[in-house]
């Protein structure tokens, strides 16, 4: 009877994985496609301004009542994630945030220490109060914080949140008829300069697409060099809206292991060969 060892078993089901990870990740987004639908209808946007820089001297209160302006939550040498929403909107704004909590939670790294979150509320009658229970919403969602201001709530005066909104192209309007914001499902990741990185759509946030993008908003400074080569392997693609593998870079990486592999087996092999030919000298009649 043939044995399979436990090492073949651990690798077919390695590869059973990546399969169901590459089929899901190839699965049309029917929520994505509703989104642009009604964008289109309502006329919303996003005009994207990658590698702009925000106005970070923009000033706003935090959840505390304190005065702060951008600048306080940049130039920390980490990645910024932005999100623009209100606390009265009636679904969107909860299912954007409600997604991204989902995902950070699902992530090893806090808020606070490998990155920054910042909410900054496009009503500019929200109080205090308001932003500050939304804060605690929200934070038993992700779970614990790297850091005590790990995710930042903000409100402002309407000419300013309107001049951040412009910075990344995030086009909204009130609508008077239902006394709403009409606004698009958008998350923008930031640089620790506040440069605009990268943009991630829609209403759920892949955990590999959202550690991607910040691995690739901090240029590798965070995360570990298993995950740089990972970043090395995927390229953001447009179309799709998210990561996919770069067949390009799998195979180069491919090469450089197997030459790294096959250095390291070659240079074992040679040193038992020195080993045993040092024994054999030295002990010329043993057995």
């Amino acid at each position: 009877m043939r044995i399979i060892h436990s090492d073949t078993i651990r690798c077919w089901i390695g590869l059973i994985a990546l399969g169901v990870a590459l089929f899901a990740c190839a699965a049309p987004a029917t929520a994505q496609q509703v989104l642009d639908s009604a964008m289109a209808l309502k006329g919303i946007d996003v005009v994207e301004h990658l590698g702009d820089t925000i106005p970070l001297d923009l000033p706003f209160t935090d959840d505390q009542g304190n005065p702060v302006t951008l600048r306080d939550y940049f130039h920390k040498g980490k990645p910024v994630i932005l999100t623009l929403s209100y606390t009265n909107c009636p679904m969107l704004c909860s299912v954007v945030l409600d997604g991204l909590s989902n995902s950070v939670h699902d992530m090893e790294w806090r808020p606070g220490t490998k990155f920054q979150m910042i909410n900054v509320s496009i009503d500019p009658t929200e109080t205090v109060e308001m932003t500050r229970q939304r804060k605690t919403r929200y934070l038993e969602s992700v779970g614990t914080l790297g850091a005590p201001n790990g995710w930042a709530f903000l409100v402002g005066k309407e000419a300013d949140v309107q001049k951040l909104a412009d910075a990344v192209g995030f086009v909204y309007y009130y609508d008077q008829k239902i006394k709403q914001y009409a606004h698009p499902a958008v998350v923008f990741v930031l640089t620790e300069d506040g440069v605009v990185s990268r943009y991630l759509y829609g209403i759920s946030y892949p955990k590999r697409d959202l550690r991607l993008s910040l691995l690739e908003a901090s240029e590798g400074n965070i995360g570990s060099t298993i995950d740089r080569i990972i970043l090395y392997c995927y390229h953001y693609d447009p179309d799709a809206q998210g990561y996919s593998l770069f067949a390009g870079n799998v195979m180069r990486v491919g090469g450089i292991l197997t030459v790294i592999f096959l250095g390291l087996f070659l240079g074992i092999y040679w040193v038992r060969d020195r080993v045993r030919h040092h024994q054999h000298s030295h002990h010329p009649h043993a057995a």
